[in-house]
């Protein structure tokens, strides 16, 4: 369907894996807290199994949420990989507000080249990278690419100013980025909403950026960066000013920037 076969079976797994997740959304499920004070859920791990039976076939190696992670001295040595997060947004799944996703990102040489963010509730998929474009598409229709939206670099910041951003409070850094913001745009509004879901909200033109000023891991934002870069926006650390990449030593991202284009020096 595009570009690589191993795109398309991202696409399949992101929306099996979805619909999992779904069948625990609405049985009831098994919450138990990891070592780290995050929650897993059963929907996680059965996620993480379907995920795992269409990539492991693909003879790419897997870092992701739930799976047993490869040391350094291997990974260092890896070409192309993936990252997965099979439901990331776990707190949101168990508060059941629907703001959960799927994500599946395909690395090369540390730069995500190739995203995948499932809504498992809306049952829609956003979808793409620079080799291929990014699309929009219902799960129903993965299969009928007329039925694919193809989106485009917005032209324009649409006023008022919209930042998405995490369900927590604006303090430090973050607050001070908004009084930054302020000296520029009249009215900042928000989009308060979990997981990489507002990678949707900057794809479609819905918010213009997102701050990220606490802790996340590669595979929360290695689909989203790639979606953004071939719209011709950037995952940039909040420090350097360069973009992120994967496949580090250490799996935890660096504070960062999201943004759906070039729009200012920040």
């Amino acid at each position: 369907m595009i570009v690589r076969k191993e795109y398309n079976i991202a696409l399949k797994a992101a929306i099996a894996a979805s619909k999992e997740i779904m069948r625990f959304y609405a049985d009831g499920f098994e919450t138990e807290i990891k070592q780290d004070g995050s929650p897993v859920t059963q929907a996680d791990l059965a996620a993480s199994k379907i995920i795992d039976s269409y990539l492991l076939p693909t003879n790419i190696p897997i870092t992701g949420e739930e799976t047993l992670k490869s040391d350094f001295e291997v990974r260092k040595h890896w070409t192309e990989c993936w990252c997965v997060d099979p439901l990331d947004g776990t707190k949101e799944f168990v508060k059941k507000n629907g703001e959960f996703a799927v994500n599946i990102a395909f690395i090369r040489n540390g730069k995500p080249l190739f995203g995948v963010i499932a809504s498992p509730v809306e049952e829609t998929i956003l979808f793409g990278g620079k080799e291929t474009g990014v699309f929009h598409a219902s799960f129903s229709d993965i299969d009928i690419l007329t039925s694919w939206v193809q989106l485009k670099q917005p032209e324009q910041i649409q006023l008022p100013f919209i930042l998405t951003c995490s369900r927590s409070h604006h303090s430090g850094p973050v607050l001070n980025l908004i009084n930054e913001l302020a000296t520029t745009f009249e009215t900042i509004e928000y989009i308060k909403k979990g997981s990489s879901l507002k990678f949707f909200d900057l794809a479609f033109g819905r918010a213009a950026i997102y701050p990220r000023f606490a802790p996340t891991m590669e595979w929360d934002i290695a689909a989203g960066q790639a979606i953004l870069e071939a719209l011709g926006g950037s995952v940039l650390n909040a420090v350097t000013g360069e973009p992120l990449n994967y496949n580090k030593e250490n799996l935890t991202n660096p504070y960062f920037i999201a943004k759906i284009a070039p729009l200012m020096d920040l």
